[in-house]
């Protein structure tokens, strides 16, 4: 069975992008682009990675974090935060909130694939 990731970004390049590349690794990628029902979704599936965007529609990724962190269903899954700011304050607010890897836009193919490859092995 293929491990599952679940992308929660609401700009269509970058969802296809990511999509396409992790499709072509062998994950069954799932998406999703609105931060109010980001843990709905996330609780109804519960994906075996979250790649997670700080900016979306509704609510930040780091509010979503900490909810995920705060439930014994999600406080361990791994989580790859995205983000166009990459000053060290917006990492250090990740990191506060309990992400697993954080990664600044733009990123090339090969980063994200050794980001997600990374976390994949520390869940198997």
């Amino acid at each position: 069975m293929s491990k599952r990731v679940m992308l929660i970004e609401d700009e269509p390049n970058i969802i296809e992008a990511i999509s396409f590349i992790l499709s072509r690794e062998g994950l069954s990628v799932d998406t999703h682009s609105d931060g109010t029902t980001a843990n709905d979704k996330l609780r109804a599936s519960p994906p075996d990675l979250l790649i997670l965007d700080v900016m979306l529609p509704g609510k930040s990724g780091y509010d979503i974090l900490r909810e995920l962190r705060e439930e014994a269903d999600t406080a361990e899954l791994p989580v790859l935060m995205l983000t166009a700011r990459g000053q060290s304050r917006d990492r250090e607010m990740a990191e506060r909130a309990g992400v697993s890897a954080f990664m600044t836009k733009p990123f090339s193919n090969a980063e994200m694939l050794e980001q997600v490859r990374a976390l994949m092995a520390e869940t198997s």
